[in-house]
């Protein structure tokens, strides 16, 4: 089924309460000026802006990581698909926002709710306060060890990638801890990536994240 390419339904989860925000886009809209959909707990929003070359750049507030994600997509991409879903690039089975049929962006917000619901119970917390407290964004010693411990098996098992050519087997990586988080950087091209430390939930979801791409 190919959907009215003259509009899309967008929606995201905001971090702060857990609801889903949800609204419809059409083109004439988005071509006017910058559309923000904001939750009514007043605490996130997500932007979507529609540049003159084309293409939709999508700011997305995220879960588990303290600053927003860009996403720039392809305006077909933007309306004509019956289901797209944005992930968040550090945890990549860890769903930010969804776009397309109204009724299957509802269904994946259903779904991601109890994905989400599960994680948390897994993550030992009871509701999303802890995720946002200053005490949360100190480096705690459990999350660091269960981030470098991915890491580790990720750089054993050949699941880091980088700008470097698929054939070098001889890629080499640095691993720093910072304050946003830890730092895995190629030794060669230089690519990095921040895999973010500030919370349970963060690690949790990292941990089953199948590989890590640097950029």
């Amino acid at each position: 089924m190919v959907l009215d390419s003259k509009q899309t339904t967008v929606a995201y989860r905001c971090p702060h309460c857990g609801a889903g925000v949800i609204s419809a886009v059409n083109v004439f809209s988005l071509s006017a000026d910058m559309i923000k959909l904001k939750c009514t707990c007043g605490h996130s929003e997500m932007s979507i802006v529609s540049s003159s070359d084309g293409k939709v750049r999508i700011t997305v507030p995220c879960m588990i990581c303290t600053t927003p994600h860009l996403f720039t997509l392809s305006s077909t991409l933007f309306y004509n698909k019956e289901l797209f879903t944005l992930s968040c690039p550090y945890a990549s089975d860890f769903a930010l926002a969804f776009f397309g049929d109204v009724n299957l962006v509802k269904a994946e917000l259903a779904r991601t709710e109890l994905e989400l619901l599960d994680l948390m119970e897994k993550s030992g917390l009871k509701n999303f306060d802890p995720m946002h407290d200053d005490e949360e964004a100190l480096p705690d010693p459990q999350i660091l060890d269960i981030v470098m411990f991915v890491i580790k098996d990720m750089d054993a098992e050949g699941k880091i990638y980088c700008k470097c050519s698929p054939e070098d087997n001889e890629r080499d990586y640095d691993v720093e801890i910072t304050d946003s988080g830890v730092c895995v950087t190629c030794k060669k091209c230089k690519a990095s990536r921040t895999i973010p430390t500030d919370s349970r939930l963060s690690a949790h979801a990292f941990l089953n994240a199948d590989a890590l791409h640097l950029e």
